[in-house]
């Protein structure tokens, strides 16, 4: 066998594999898809590779969400984010994906934060970040950059400060407009100062979507994919009490699975069919799950919105409810197939009680669309594992309506407690690599 073929063999079996996959699932009756593979075998302990420890997904933000193009020119922007595992070598990745002109970053470093509430941030850890071993960089419309590799003692569950300076925006911005972070701006450059006094403050992230550690051994990223529920509406700011916050706080606690990373890609408004406030969970996708780094679990709790959105000015024909159910399972299926072409192993969350919903109202058919939908993700042989947040979160006298004691006040989102009350819902026994011969982790 030629040298170059036999290089190539293991790589043209695994694309194999992927394409039989893919058949097999577009084969079972009414389109489902296959089981997914077992998680392929993380690098050996000898072997570092790059890992996601925090990320966000991205959007045009909204015209109340948007900064005007005066604030971003000649500025100072530091963003505070909350890491899931810790490194001692990290990597940022920055995002132009929505901008229409390049995004041209002239300075960026990295600290830790002093202060959540004032930007503050400790000299002494302050670290410059280079691009091909340059300070500065031009992101072109549409992509994402990762910064150059950089010593830095990352903890896990800290907190890290990214500031850039920008002497002009680009011609759109990239933004999370739902970080529940502080974020700080101020003219000139201030990139290495300690402190922004007089900063202007707002609680969002701009062209900023994830953050590496480097490891070694058999560590996995989570990635959890949902709307605002997932995103963290009604958690007060700078708080960390989303439910994926709380998860992560969970596989911290066990030396079993601190080599777990959660990477929370929920967006406000988010549907599964449509674009909301942004990109619909299909058209997202690839970047925001398979884009991460090391993911080899996926958690989906979407479609609250779809049903929601639906009847938002009143009720629908039964035919149009009943093709809405079919349209959801359907962006189910895409997501486990995608997913399972590459290893990732899927999680169906269901979806959460909001009867009273002051926003959605949903009517009696909505309701009934939520629980058939419901039961479709609890059936066997369609996710490869359920996370029921709807029996963790609901009125045991009341199902179709969220346990008072967990309801924000919108009879939609949870509150602190009841998001809590999500995270402790998931088995972690759900997440497993595979361990030495002597059924240690490497």
């Amino acid at each position: 066998m030629p040298p170059t073929l036999k290089r190539s063999l293991p790589r043209l079996c695994a694309w194999a594999a992927c394409a039989a996959l893919a058949a097999c699932g577009a084969a079972r009756p009414g389109g489902a898809p296959g089981r997914a593979p077992a998680p392929s075998a993380p690098p050996s302990a000898s072997v570092a590779h790059w890992l996601g420890t925090w990320a966000s997904s991205q959007q045009i933000p909204e015209p109340r969400n948007t900064l005007p193009a005066a604030a971003l020119t000649n500025a100072t922007l530091r963003q505070v984010v909350h890491l899931t595992v810790g490194g001692h070598e990290l990597r940022v990745r920055f995002a132009n994906v929505f901008g229409t002109t390049p995004l041209r970053i002239l300075g960026a470093h990295i600290a830790l934060p002093v202060s959540r509430a004032s930007g503050e941030i400790d000299p002494a850890t302050d670290t410059a970040l280079a691009f091909g071993g340059r300070p500065s960089v031009t992101i072109p419309q549409g992509a994402v950059y990762y910064s150059d590799p950089v010593a830095f003692d990352a903890k896990p569950l800290s907190d890290l400060a990214v500031t850039i300076y920008l002497r002009k925006p680009p011609a759109r911005e990239t933004s999370h407009p739902g970080s529940r972070e502080t974020s700080f701006l101020l003219h000139g450059d201030h990139i290495a100062a300690a402190q922004l006094p007089g900063a202007m403050r707002f609680n969002h992230w701009f062209f900023l979507s994830g953050v590496d550690v480097r490891v070694r051994g058999p560590a996995a990223a989570i990635v959890t994919l949902g709307d605002s529920i997932t995103d963290g509406h009604a958690t007060p700011n700078n708080s960390d009490t989303r439910w994926p916050d709380d998860l992560a706080r969970r596989l911290q606690a066990s030396p079993a699975t601190r080599h777990l990373s959660v990477l929370n890609v929920g967006t406000g408004g988010n549907r599964l069919l449509r674009y909301g406030l942004g990109p619909d969970a299909l058209a997202r996708f690839d970047r925001d799950v398979l884009g991460q780094s090391g993911v080899r679990y996926l958690i989906v709790i979407e479609g609250v919105n779809d049903l929601g959105v639906a009847t938002l000015h009143g009720p629908i024909p039964a035919a149009q409810n009943a093709a809405l159910v079919r349209k959801i399972i359907g962006a189910y299926r895409q997501i486990i197939l995608r997913a399972h072409t590459h290893g990732i192993k899927v999680i169906g969350g269901t979806i959460t009680p909001f009867k009273g919903s002051a926003y959605y109202h949903p009517s009696a058919a909505t309701l009934q669309d939520r629980r058939q939908i419901n039961a479709w993700i609890r059936a066997p042989g369609h996710f490869d594992a359920v996370v029921d947040f709807a029996k963790a979160v609901r009125d045991p006298q009341h199902p179709e309506r969220l346990r008072p004691a967990y309801d924000s006040g919108d009879n939609l989102h949870p509150n602190p407690a009841g998001y809590k009350a999500m995270a402790e819902a998931i088995p972690l026994s759900l997440f497993k690599l595979p361990a030495s011969p002597d059924g240690s982790l490497q």
